[in-house]
């Protein structure tokens, strides 16, 4: 006890601290202190300058200079130039295998070869006068019938979304594929519980919300007519409306809703209207 009292009397004896006039030795300034109220300030100070700091690094862009540190702007600038420097290292191979093909020519390096026109002629008007070049009325019919189904064909593989660069939601196995025939319009990813789900792509939040048989999902639209839908999550950190950069956290994964099998994350990809599979674009 005696020690007890001995450190409190000192914690809390008071000091007085005085700034003088150097020359008149004249009493500017003076401050009643205790070792508790200089130890309880020094440590507010140091909580202070900490939580400034990690705003600036967190909120602005100071946070690029920081070795080992890239924004998703500079991942997808990357991307891009990964996918440019590919189409011209094809270009060159193509360019390289026609110089060297006309070098061989003009140093006479290739060999002539003499071709009988007249039997090639003859040859081909052979051939067309034992085929048999008029449609036949099955094969007739049939033509009829897959035109008509292309006719209404939803899942067209013209529809492209190759202006957009996107990165996983998520990181793991995909336990069910995509399959537009059992209208399963998704990818399921396992993924352990509580695992971080990001934005595949910039854009704003147009669903946010709890579902019974898909728990907490969330859809967000990226602009000319595209979306995402991530469903079967615990909880979200976005809201309706809230603007979103690409891998920024936007819901914690679970295993909820009445239609979930287990931790995993059900993405989707739809483009005006039409589904399209999350594994053409993304690598999971």
């Amino acid at each position: 006890m005696a020690k007890k009292k001995k450190l409190k009397k000192k914690l809390l004896h008071k000091y007085r601290l005085v700034v003088l006039n150097e020359d008149t030795f004249e009493e500017r300034l003076a401050f009643k202190l205790t070792r508790l109220n200089v130890f309880v300030l020094g440590s507010l100070s140091a909580i202070f300058l900490v939580a400034i700091t990690t705003v600036f690094i967190a909120f602005t862009p100071i946070r690029e200079y920081i070795p080992g540190y890239s924004s998703s702007a500079l991942q997808q600038q990357a991307l891009e130039l990964d996918f440019r420097t590919d189409s011209l290292l094809k270009v060159i191979n193509i360019n390289d295998t026609y110089i060297s093909s006309v070098k061989s020519v003009l140093r006479g390096e290739v060999s002539a070869v003499v071709i009988n026109k007249d039997s090639i002629f003859k040859a081909a008007q052979a051939d067309t006068e034992i085929l048999n070049l008029n449609t036949s009325k099955a094969d007739s019919i049939l033509r009829a019938k897959v035109n008509n189904e292309d006719k209404y064909n939803l899942f067209d593989s013209a529809t492209t979304v190759s202006d957009f660069v996107f990165f996983p939601p998520v990181n793991g196995p995909i336990s069910s594929e995509f399959n537009a025939n059992e209208k399963h319009f998704a990818v399921d990813i396992v993924i352990p519980k509580n695992t971080p789900v990001k934005a595949t792509a910039d854009g704003r939040v147009l669903f946010a919300s709890w579902t019974s048989d898909a728990s907490y999902v969330i859809i967000i639209d990226h602009g000319d007519e595209l979306i995402s839908v991530y469903k079967h999550n615990s909880s979200l950190t976005k809201t309706q409306g809230d603007f979103v950069k690409s891998r920024e956290v936007i819901a914690i994964s679970g295993s909820s809703g009445e239609l979930s099998t287990g931790p995993h994350l059900h993405f989707e990809l739809w483009n005006n209207g039409i589904p399209l599979n999350p594994t053409t674009f993304i690598d999971f």
